[in-house]
């Protein structure tokens, strides 16, 4: 049994629909385009990133060149060769440790003489390049997922949309301004320079335009996701969507257009030179090229996903695709290339397998070959066919007047986030999204997954966003392991009892526990790696020809779970039981910080309530130390706590080997996070003998949270130092790591102590050899023995082909 599914045409201003006889998939541009302008043909391919171009982007300098950014965590730039039409590799550029999403060229101005070039990444940060290095020569941290987009304003402005719902606007290395309101992930954002203007676009369906930082409008109009925004010369502005359609915008919020065209997701937009007609590229393996607000030109991809379109200042096009592939088109006759490689790009459209979602109707219905005898209706029209035992896809090229194969049809796919392979949920990109029935007559759970996390993280996500029981923990991993190509990065397992609560307990710094089913004694209430600070390390291949994934860590570690709910309840219960009446607080002060723990901005009043938190008896102050470990990621609550100079002390008192492993693990936690914003990194730094020093008082501690949050911490200094000529700060890390390692601690705890070694010895020889003088190879040996979990003696035998 076969069907196809259409895509219906919109209703035109009688309210008829239009429609079409042929039985074809049909795409919604109901208009004939009326004038053919210049053709677009294959200038060349280039083939040089090992997976997926995510992004490209026309640069100035070297003149006619293109940035390219990658799954292969990279970033490229290809310059024009001189002796052909074709480009070369001119400069590669490293440096995130996750995937990049966005890439963008800055003109040159009096620092830098060449322009820079910035990439925007799943790691949650902004690198900035020069042509010079292949190494960043600074970094933006501040968002807290994947950056996705960006774009370059006057004055050296940057402006950049990202999955935490917010988009950022910096200058000369600062944010200085962060535009919150969205209720999904930023995709997408522009600048209209001359007024004033900066656009963000959101998996929330909507637009906003924003002015001063403020937001004066908020457009609705497209039904999922938006994905791009591109401005034209009026001022007007383009955007696509996930709902396969291109809106057409005034500056005062009018849709002046809805253009039908795309059979699927439309992920990119670029405007071509004449400043109103543009281009678009999407999940239908197709770039398309607009004029008046018709489909001029379709051109086919042997690539299923073409994730970003760009113009280039000639009026060529580039597009990067899912198959790892840079094209580049052209309209004009000297650059296009030779009549073998237009062929041989012929046969790879031809030969590619489209899945098609062909469902109910007979295959025996469709027509055969002599369908094609008839002419199209308008450019990219597509029309299958059955040729024998196989189905055959093929779209209308108005400019030759023909039908060109462009695959053949494999199996059931279309215009849905389930079938097209790039799943959204809540407005991210997930590789999985399984269903899970947890209890009959009800409907299943959605559990996110993508194929670079840790499974231990993605099941604490699921069960913290679905109050399910902890004792879960490992069977839910297990599933997505089993179910999925993920590779088990860190594995979940202490354990951390609260003295004064009991079933449904509050456990310090852990996820949410479903309290009706919770009735073990223990709970895991461990952090796995999380968020911006989740271990995704930059890939290296050792002599033995095995690829090294666990060091360098390059970003710092932190522990983001959180249960506001729990928290909150326990503040108010040691509010009422265990400070003094003239300290208590009020019970609405105390509600006020669940806005805090959730990631909502802080403020002052915030700032008040949780010092005097803080001042509370030490058996009662832990969970103000849980809002602590929290609230020092604020850039707020960084800033004001991390120039304190008293802000130390208060901390370390807390380590003390006297004082409970609830005060020694959040305390140790909260240090981990101060390297999360800049005035807490310099805090941390300026006094690193003193931390590391009072946090080694806790290395004999038998609590697995407090080992794993003491080890965490000397792997944050580690990712400070690995690039510093600082031989002081390293002895004194490589000497504390060794006097942890030397006892008998959790799995979690001695894997991060490797890679903090690793990390500060894979390319110094000075701290090489002082590794091998304090013996650390003969506390590294015996770890090569542990047979679970397979990393640890994994990261051990790189570490010691080093030493």
């Amino acid at each position: 049994m076969i069907s196809i599914k259409f895509y219906f045409l919109p209703r035109n201003k009688l309210g008829i629909n239009f429609i079409q006889s042929q039985l074809f998939p049909v795409i919604s541009s109901y208009s004939i385009t009326t004038k053919m302008a210049a053709h677009y043909k294959l200038r060349c391919s280039l083939a040089g990133h090992k997976k997926d171009v995510r992004a490209v982007a026309p640069a100035i300098l070297p003149q006619g060149s293109i940035l390219s950014g990658s799954r292969d965590v990279t970033a490229k730039v290809w310059i024009p060769n001189e002796s052909d039409h074709g480009f070369r590799e001119g400069h590669v550029m490293s440096g995130h440790t996750n995937f990049i999403s966005a890439v963008c060229y800055v003109p040159p101005d009096g620092t830098y003489s060449h322009g820079l070039i910035l990439t925007g990444s799943n790691d949650s940060t902004i690198l900035a390049y020069t042509l010079d290095s292949p190494e960043p020569i600074y970094k933006l941290t501040g968002h807290s997922n994947t950056v996705c987009s960006l774009v370059s304003g006057k004055f050296g402005t940057l402006l950049s949309g990202s999955w935490d719902k917010t988009a950022k606007v910096w200058l000369n290395k600062k944010c200085v301004m962060t535009l919150e309101g969205h209720e999904s992930a930023v995709w997408a954002v522009a600048i209209l320079p001359e007024q004033g203007y900066m656009l963000t676009g959101s998996a929330d369906k909507t637009i906003k335009v924003w002015k001063a930082g403020k937001c004066e409008n908020t457009l609705k109009g497209h039904e999922d996701c938006v994905r791009d925004i591109a401005v034209l010369k009026k001022p007007e502005f383009l955007s696509c969507s996930n709902d396969s359609t291109i809106r057409h915008w005034s500056i005062t919020g009018d849709c002046i257009g809805v253009y039908y065209g795309h059979e699927n997701f439309v992920y990119s937009l670029s405007v071509l030179p004449n400043g109103e007609d543009f281009v678009s590229s999407g999940e239908d393996r197709t770039v398309r090229v607009w004029r008046g607000g018709q489909v001029a030109q379709t051109i086919a991809h042997p690539s299923m996903s073409v994730w970003s379109v760009c113009v280039l200042p000639n009026g060529d096009i580039a597009s990067g695709s899912s198959d790892g592939v840079i094209r580049v088109f052209t309209t004009h006759p000297e650059k296009v290339a030779s009549p073998d490689q237009l062929k041989a790009f012929e046969a790879e459209v031809a030969t590619a397998e489209v899945p098609t979602q062909i469902g109910e109707i007979q295959k025996r219905d469709l027509p055969g070959p002599e369908a094609l005898l008839n002419p199209g209706n308008k450019d990219g029209q597509t029309k299958m066919v059955k040729t024998g035992d196989k189905v055959e896809i093929y779209h209308w090229e108005a400019a030759a007047t023909k039908w060109t194969k462009i695959g053949d049809v494999v199996g059931s796919s279309g215009g849905t986030q389930k079938t097209s392979g790039k799943t959204l949920y809540e407005g991210k990109e997930y590789d999985y999204v399984f269903s899970v029935d947890i209890e009959e007559g009800k409907p299943p759970l959605k559990l996110p997954y993508n194929k670079s996390e840790d499974p231990w993280f993605a099941a604490q996500r699921f069960l913290e966003k679905n109050n399910l029981n902890q004792q879960f923990l490992d069977q839910v991993a297990n599933f997505i392991t089993e179910n999925s190509e993920g590779v088990t990065l860190d594995q979940a397992g202490p354990q951390v009892c609260d003295p004064f609560t009991g079933e449904g307990r509050y456990i310090p710094g852990a996820a949410p526990v479903g309290s009706k089913q919770n009735s073990q004694a223990v709970t895991y209430g461990a952090d796995p790696f999380t968020g911006s600070g989740s271990y995704q390390p930059a890939t290296a291949t050792q002599s033995t020809g095995v690829a090294n994934n666990y060091f360098p860590q390059k970003s710092y570690v932190t522990f983001d779970a959180s249960n506001p709910a729990q928290i909150i309840g326990k503040l108010k219960e040691l509010n009422s039981t265990k400070v003094e009446k003239g300290c208590q607080l009020e019970i609405e002060k105390i509600e006020a910080l669940s806005g805090l723990i959730q990631g909502k901005t802080a403020n002052a009043d915030h700032l008040t309530t949780m010092m005097k938190i803080l001042s509370w008896p030490h058996e009662a102050v832990f969970p103000g130390l849980d809002v602590l470990r929290i609230a020092i990621k604020d850039p707020f609550m960084s800033e004001r706590l991390c120039t304190n100079v008293h802000f130390v002390d208060s901390r370390l008192m807390y380590l003390t080997r006297n004082n409970t492993p609830n005060n020694q693990m959040l305390t140790l936690r909260t240090l981990c996070n101060m390297f999360k914003q800049h005035f807490g990194e310099t805090l941390a730094m300026q006094n690193r003998e003193r931390i590391i020093t009072a946090a080694l008082e806790c290395r004999l501690s038998p609590n697995k949270n407090v080992q794993i949050a003491l080890s965490t911490l000397l792997l944050n200094y580690a990712v400070f130092l690995q690039d510093k000529l600082d031989e002081e700060a390293k002895s004194q890390c490589l000497l504390a790591m060794a006097s942890v390692l030397e006892n008998d601690i959790d799995s979690e705890a001695v894997f991060r102590l490797l890679v903090c070694l690793g990390t500060l010895i894979r390319t110094d020889e000075t701290a090489q050899a002082l590794a091998r003088s304090i013996d650390i190879r003969n506390l590294v040996e015996p770890v090569l023995a542990k047979l679970e979990p397979a990393k640890v003696p994994g990261c051990a035998a790189f570490v010691l082909e080093l030493l």
